[in-house]
């Protein structure tokens, strides 16, 4: 593409006022595990030419840091699967105006890429965990090896991130008597860790979204009942709301997209493998940025120019549950984690 001299905003701003410095870029929608509130069990995946190239999503990624993009997380899928992904972590890495490169992954593979992705100026890390019980563990991911994502977790942790933070998804019938070992096991490692309860994405295949969920406030009391919590006014990034457990440096986070509405202060958008600009996680407003992409007639100026008017489509607020409203039919590795 080329570069055209046209006067762009320094900053993104929605119809309601919020400042958009955030992005959830997705480089792959395949994983090696499948998870089961992620993915159905017998998954198609997309075909190789549907999604963007490393060069594309670089592009993608140039563009928003000059709109005002201060951060960039990469989700997947699982990132780390990506043929040649370390290339574009590390261009992505020296961006000028980026603040911060974020990673979410599934651990398993950063008894290799830990050191790697330090280097490449990653500077925090979200790790998903949803058990310590190898069995149970294989059972929620189908096919993963719990041994690989704890060597992995050490592996970062050694490694020396800003910030090491565990996912975990808490969900009844599943590991709902596994808060306090997973809460336990972050703060044996001074590492943070964040309840997330299940996004209402698609439909699984192995249970009824609404007879798993659990609210987070149950999550909170449940550790509240052994630690002393205390609010926390520090915020990152995302959607969490923090506590600081007295007597430990880790921080237990809360992701309540079911619960709690935390749109107000939205700051995100999210870019698909196959470049769509996703305006909210639980909408299917969006523009399709691989058509400008792949459009020899178009430039920089266009690709930027059409982030810029997305703005004017991005809703106040999700409605998961909300029989009135439609919900969205995608699943979490086609949206990106």
């Amino acid at each position: 593409m080329t570069v055209e001299q046209t006067q762009f905003p320094d900053k993104l701003i929605d119809r309601f006022g919020r400042e958009i410095d955030y992005i959830r870029l997705s480089v792959t929608d395949r994983c090696d595990f499948r998870c089961v509130y992620c993915m159905t069990e017998d998954m198609t995946f997309l075909p190789r030419k549907q999604i963007l190239s490393l060069e594309e999503l670089y592009q993608v990624a140039k563009a928003f840091t000059e709109l005002g993009v201060k951060k960039i997380r990469l989700t997947g899928g699982e990132p780390m699967v990506r043929s040649d992904v370390m290339t574009l972590i590390e261009q992505l890495g020296a961006l000028p105006g980026l603040e911060e490169l974020l990673l979410t992954t599934n651990g398993a593979q950063l008894g290799k890429f830990a050191e790697p992705l330090k280097q490449a100026g990653v500077n925090r890390i979200n790790i998903s965990i949803d058990s310590l019980d190898a069995e149970r563990f294989k059972r929620i991911s189908r096919v993963g090896k719990l041994d690989k994502v704890l060597a992995g977790i050490d592996a970062a942790n050694a490694v020396g991130f800003d910030r090491i933070r565990l996912n975990s998804v808490i969900m009844k019938g599943y590991n709902e008597d596994e808060v306090l070992p997973l809460t336990d096991y972050a703060l044996q490692r001074n590492i943070d860790i964040a309840f997330i309860e299940e996004m209402p994405l698609g439909e699984a295949s192995d249970h009824n979204r609404e007879d798993t969920t659990c609210s987070n406030e149950w999550v909170k009391q449940v550790i509240a009942e052994n630690y002393e919590l205390v609010e926390s006014a520090e915020r990152t990034a995302g959607p969490s709301r923090y506590v600081q457990v007295i007597g430990h440096n880790s921080r237990i986070g809360f992701i309540s997209p079911v619960s709690h509405n935390f749109c107000a202060d939205c700051n995100r958008v999210r870019v698909t493998v196959e470049g769509r600009l996703l305006l909210c996680l639980g909408n299917e407003h969006s523009i399709d940025l691989r058509a400008i992409l792949r459009d020899g007639t178009k430039t920089e100026a266009d690709l930027k120019q059409a982030i810029v008017d997305s703005m004017a489509i991005k809703p106040e607020r999700h409605y998961f549950y909300d029989k009135d409203h439609a919900q969205p039919v995608r699943l979490m590795n086609m949206t990106g984690g």
